[in-house]
């Protein structure tokens, strides 16, 4: 990396700090998921919040909408949802002179920072049409192809699979999440934190930190931050190394015992601009096997499929992430 590049992620990481500052303004704790949601977006990644109602999960998006400055936008799912209800459609307007034509109405998909509200609430048809704009920031209606506002992300939020009125995301969305990350319920001290906050009958106001071109700039200097052929090997065999098809190699006895299906490429890929971003977050310049450990199970818990002996066990997918890291630092 040039020095010119170095100044300027000097030059950016006290706007980290300033905006670390601003989220700590409306949400208690919750460190980790704040950091993960950090990378995501600096990584020009999608990002999927799951955790019981109640835990700030809406909160906190609304809120980096505003810090951020983009363009925001929010979708309640629910069972009735249809995709012209995300995407938009086009609606026959009659002319001055009695003509008539069709004039395309966008939907809330057309914004920069898309809030997908309890997304397992919607039907699969529903949560498919979120697809191509995750994944290639554009859309097709009517025939036509509309690109999407850069840059451009979706937090969606998600309810535990097993609570009652909600839908396994299909496998090939997951895979388009950048990260899933999980949100845990607080603690004591953090919950008579809320509780203080919460009640008071104020609500502090938030500050712009981060304009959309500072964004984008942002992202393409931790595109171009180094990384080592070695760390780039060992993202590669963290994700071959949960792949429980893989011949004539050792593996770890979780993979082969509970797996069904490992990461898929993008998993490595994540693991790799992840790190990058994390690296940037902590004011280093080069990208460590450290941060490759410390992001792979936000990067890889959603793309590791448990067969049927490890759904009967109940095995958690942080777990045998947990077994590969073993695995591999042995």
């Amino acid at each position: 990396m040039i020095d010119l590049e170095k100044e300027m992620i000097d030059d950016k990481q006290q706007m980290i700090n300033e905006l670390k500052k601003e989220i700590k303004k409306v949400i208690v704790g919750q460190d980790k998921v704040i950091e993960n949601i950090l990378i995501a977006i600096f990584s020009d990644g999608n990002v999927l919040l799951e955790g019981v109602p109640g835990l700030g999960k809406t909160k906190l998006v609304q809120s980096l909408g505003k810090i951020f400055d983009l363009d925001y936008s929010r979708i309640q799912f629910t069972p009735d949802l249809m995709p012209a209800d995300i995407i938009g459609t086009n609606i026959l307007i009659e002319g001055e002179k009695n003509n008539r034509f069709f004039e395309f109405r966008e939907g809330p998909l057309f914004a920069q920072l898309i809030l997908a509200d309890e997304i397992n609430r919607a039907t699969p048809k529903t949560q498919s049409a979120l697809l191509e704009a995750m994944q290639e920031k554009r859309i097709t209606a009517g025939g036509k192809t509309r690109d999407l506002k850069r840059p451009f992300f979706v937090l969606a939020t998600q309810n535990p699979l097993e609570m009652e009125g909600t839908y396994p995301l299909p496998e090939a969305q997951v895979d388009r999440f950048f990260f899933k990350i999980k949100v845990d319920y607080p603690s004591e001290e953090e919950l008579i934190e809320i509780v203080e906050m919460t009640t008071i009958g104020e609500e502090n106001e938030l500050n712009k930190i981060i304009d959309s071109k500072n964004l984008l700039e942002l992202q393409n200097l931790i595109k171009k931050m180094p990384c080592s052929k070695e760390v780039i090997k060992y993202a590669v065999n963290f994700v071959l190394s949960t792949q429980p098809g893989r011949k004539n190699n050792r593996l770890p006895d979780s993979v082969k015992k509970y797996l069904r299906y490992g990461s898929s490429p993008r998993g490595a890929q994540t693991l790799i601009l992840a790190a990058k971003a994390r690296a940037f977050l902590y004011g280093r310049y080069n990208v460590s096997i450290k941060d490759i450990n410390n992001v792979s199970k936000a990067a890889l818990r959603h793309r590791l499929l448990l067969n049927f002996e490890g759904e009967a066990a109940e095995i958690k997918t942080d777990d045998i992430i947990d077994n590969v890291i073993n695995f591999l630092n042995e």
